[in-house]
Formats: C-alpha cells, structure tokens, sequence
C-alpha cells in the first residue's frame, strides 16, 4: 500500500493538512490515518449543546487522559480530554473561534521561528477562514472553515457581558480584529446552527467538491499508528499501522507527517527512536536519534472555575424545567438549526489584564451559561453559571514521556501545573476579577450562590481552593518545538531534526503558549504546512529506491 503522503492523524492539523493537499494536488495519493472513528454522522459531535456530553467521559470519540499527580494541584492528577476521531479535538470543543495575540507570533520569531511572525501567518488565517461576517483585513470569507455569531444567545451571556462592562471592562465585538483586549460573544466554528469540525470544514463539506468526496485521500479510521519506518539512511519511508487487530505497512513515497496532537506525536517519535536516549533505551525501543526536547516544553492554560448556583432556569441545567425546555426546543432545532442546541455553552468572555501596563491580556475569561464543575463530570441538580479564568503565557513547563514502548497505551502526562509561584499569583488575581465581574449588578441581581469559594475568603484560602480545583482548559502545545536552534524538535518548515522525509504539523511544534484557544492556530499551522510540503506545481519528491520492497528498505 503506497501512498505519496502519509499523515497521521486526523485531527485539526492532520485534516486541514489532508484536505488541503489534495485539494491542490491532484496528482497525489494521500492516506489519512486516524486511530479513532468517522465522525461525520455522530449526532452528538454535529450538535453544539453536545458537548454536555463528550467532555466529561471517555468515549470513542475522546480518550480522557489523566495526568501524573500535580503538586501544585494538591496532589490531584489532572483530567486531560482530546478529541479521538476525525476533526480530533475540533469534534468536542467549545468551537470558540481566536487565534490570539498579534505579539505571540512576533515573540516566536523572535525566539527563531524566521517566517512565523503575525505579518506572515495572518494571510494563513485569512486563508483558512469563511467567516458569515464578510471578507476584511483582519477576515477571511471563502475558507473552508465556518466562523460564524452564535446563533442563540442565553440571557447570562449578556448578563455577564454587562457585569463586566460594569467592572470598569471594555466590550469588544471582535477578539479576532485590531484589539484583543475586551469583553463580549464569542465567534463560533459553526455552520448553520451545527458544528464546523475541520474535518467537516476540509474533508466532508470541502468547498468545491460533492459531500465527502476526496478521491486522493485514503481515510483509514480505527487504524493506530505504532511507528515510523526509516530507510537506512534515516529517512522515513512508511508507518506501521494496527487496523482491524492487525498490523499494516504502509508505504510513503514523499513524506510522513505527524499530527497526533502535544501528547500523540511526541510519543510516536520515542516509539520510532526519535527522542531523548535515555528514555528510549529504559523501555527498549532502538535509538535512531538521539533528540533531548522531544516531549518536553509542555505548555497548557491553567483554569480556575468559579461556579454560581441561581434560582433562574434560564441558564443549562438539570431540572425538571431545564429538561422540559430542551426537549420542545429539540424538533425546532432539528429543522432550522436554531434554539438553545446550537448553544456552544461557553457563548461569552473576552481578555482582561491583571496590570494596566502589560503589553497584552495575560488572562482569557470563558463564560458558561451552566454550572462546570471539575469538567462537567461532577454533575448538580438545579441551575446556575460559571466564569473560567486561565493564564495565558504560564511560565510552568512539562513534560510528555512514554509509560510503555507500545503507542496503544496512553502517554505520560505531566503538565507541572503550578510549579511556577507566579501562575498562582496570576491566577489568583483572575480569580478576584472573576469575583469582581459576579458581584456587578447585572450579575448580582439574580442572586446565587458560589460553590466551593465561601464569599469572604482571603487570599490564603483562595490559593487552597485554586490548588484543589484548578485544572486544564485544553490548549496543551508544545513537545516538538520549532525552532532554528539545535535543541529544537522541529524547523522552521516543521521537519524533524536529524531525519529525512519526516514533519510535524500540529499544536505540538508552537514554540510557546498564544493567548488564545489553539485550534484556529493549529489550522493555520496546516495552512502554512501545505505550502512547504505541496506547492501548487512542480513534481511530488519521492524517497529513494521506491522500486525496493518496503520490507528490505527498513
């Protein structure tokens, strides 16, 4: 089985990538490998409101990691949802559309990332983007990847967007224009009332093309990726897959790419031989490269939720009323797309600064119009809200290692939440402007209660409670670096140091954290991938001696 490329993983950097290319060229075979299911039909992920239900649990369609137990979360192993079926975490997120601040991309090309900064990567953006507000100069309108305003708003979500105004906050209709800075409703990856996933955007619904036809791409789903193969000159020149309890070769006659997300495609370079040395011979796998970075610099957003129960149904709940509302909103929905299962949850937030002289928001609020307590996993009868702050630029750094040579079991994760004093500083001070925000008359007229902050705490208490209910709001990036220097895992055209024929294209090659949700930057990465990989003409680079059996090259 040969391909011209093979890409690993169907997630927002894998899809994007696969759609792309063969979108542009024709001439091309490509095999998408995706370990988890076709998503295309799973009323669940198409849904919005949906979400209520595929975060919280380890489901086909999301592989539930835990962390290793964090000190500085008390000693509580962190929860660690990542989407598993095409569109990846794009199938299960909030679908909040940011790309975050202009400065981040300047800082990475300052940190040696030559070609990545905010000038270069926003026509990519631009590119990318099929937003229902119009083409501009910040915006682009014949993407295929659908931006657009919520289509149902809950009454806290404005509620919330005033309380903040109220609290000396400026409202912003658009994180994604001339300023971040601001409070208001979030953009959204919908189209019409119904989740945009990437693999919706690129693959199913491709603009141009019949539903879900890609006659150059292969689509394996339910297939994992245990490793690449390397030629004896150290170039990659296949990947073994396991699909239907057996193992497969496939074959590549260009390139592999890896896009198994921060925590996958770390771990498929140490099951290949690509990492640090040490690590690989403890569990046995053979050292092709010895490559130290390889799973470190792992960055995520630390959250901290402050949930308020209210007497209002207004907001998503479990009660006789919230249930009864979703049940005669259901068939409307069914028909238009509108209504409150178009809701993504997390409607509303914005960017705040903890210190007016900050060149940038070091703090992202979302707001929920339901209670989210410990990921939704703890459930409550009744109704109420929740503000999360997280961090932005957290100076905390991790780490992705191997728990077993097989790339079936789940990576080690450990994220060192905490570890830096003065991310519990700054989320302590989002923490009071949450308070703040709650305590507007907008907010406060409707009553409520807070759970798990009593209303008085000091400062001490509060450090306590953050340490035993903090946790990730899923932006970990990353573990391949990019970079021009010798440590880096990656290039400035995303190939892996030290071999041939071999690239990373997802959230794992950001160098650092952007102050934003990461899978609009994580399309743009495929966006730019596309165009060192394939440019629009010119022939395929094959690997040499593909007239060899692929048995007698590795």
């Amino acid at each position: 089985m040969q391909y011209d490329y093979i890409i690993v993983g169907g997630g927002s950097g894998g899809a994007a990538l696969a759609g792309r290319l063969a979108q542009r060229r024709r001439d091309v075979t490509i095999a998408l490998i995706e370990a988890g299911p076709h998503t295309a039909r799973n009323w669940l992920v198409n849904t919005p409101l949906g979400i209520a239900a595929l975060v919280p649990f380890k489901l086909r369609t999301n592989y539930g990691y835990l962390t290793m137990p964090q000190s500085g979360l008390a000693g509580r192993r962190g929860y660690q949802p990542r989407g598993r079926g095409l569109g990846g975490s794009s199938a299960i997120n909030a679908m909040i559309y940011t790309r975050g601040h202009p400065l981040d991309y300047d800082e990475w090309a300052s940190l040696g990332c030559t070609g990545w900064g905010w000038s270069d990567v926003l026509p990519y953006f631009r590119r990318a983007e099929n937003n229902t507000r119009g083409a501009s100069e910040w915006h682009g309108a014949e993407g295929p990847l659908a931006v657009s305003d919520l289509r149902f708003r809950n009454a806290f979500s404005a509620r919330f967007v005033a309380a903040a105004i109220e609290a000396g906050y400026r409202a912003n209709e658009d994180f994604n224009g001339a300023d971040q800075e601001g409070i208001g409703l979030y953009q959204v990856t919908q189209r019409d009332g119904r989740r945009c996933s990437v693999a919706r955007a690129y693959l199913y619904e491709a603009p141009g093309l019949p539903a879900g036809v890609r006659p150059n791409i292969d689509t394996m789903v339910d297939a994992r990726a245990l490793r690449v193969l390397f030629d004896g000159a150290r170039r990659a020149v296949g990947v073994e897959v396991m699909r239907g309890g057996r193992i497969e070769t496939l074959a590549a006659r260009a390139e592999v790419v890896l896009a198994a997300g921060a925590f996958g495609s770390p771990q498929l370079l140490m099951c290949s031989g690509i990492g640090p040395q040490e690590t690989l011979r403890a569990f046995g796998v053979p050292v092709l490269h010895d490559a130290p970075d390889v799973g470190s610099n792992l960055i995520d957003h630390i959250d901290f939720t402050l949930n308020v129960r209210v007497a209002s149904a207004d907001p998503v709940g479990y009660s006789l009323r919230g249930l009864a509302k979703m049940a005669t909103q259901l068939p409307s929905y069914l028909r238009t797309g509108n209504g409150i299962w178009s809701s993504n949850v997390a409607e509303a937030g914005g960017f705040v600064k903890t210190d007016p002289a900050l060149d940038r928001p070091d703090l992202q609020l979302h707001f929920c119009a339901a209670l989210v307590d410990d990921h939704s996993r703890r459930l409550h009868w009744g109704h109420g809200y929740s503000v999360h702050v997280c961090v932005l630029r957290p100076k905390s750094r991790g780490t992705v290692s191997l728990a077993s040579a097989d790339a079936r079991i789940a990576p080690r994760i450990d994220p060192r939440f905490l570890s830096e004093p003065v991310d519990a500083d700054t989320l302590l001070a989002g923490l009071r402007i949450a308070q703040r925000i709650v305590a507007a008359p907008s907010l406060a007229e409707k009553g409520g209660r807070m759970l798990h902050v009593p209303p008085h705490a000091d400062d001490a208490e509060l450090r306590k409670i953050i340490a035993q209910h903090a946790d990730t709001i899923y932006h970990p990036v990353g573990t391949c670096r990019m970079g021009s220097d010798e440590r880096a895992v990656v290039d400035t055209e995303l190939r892996v140091r030290g071999v041939s024929g071999l690239r990373v294209v997802d959230a794992s090659v950001m160098p650092t954290l952007i102050g934003g949700n990461t899978n609009a930057p994580t399309v743009m990465i495929a966006e730019r991938a596309a165009d060192f990989i394939a440019p629009a003409s010119g022939p395929v680079q094959a690997s040499p001696d593909t007239s060899v059996p692929l048995s007698e090259r590795v």
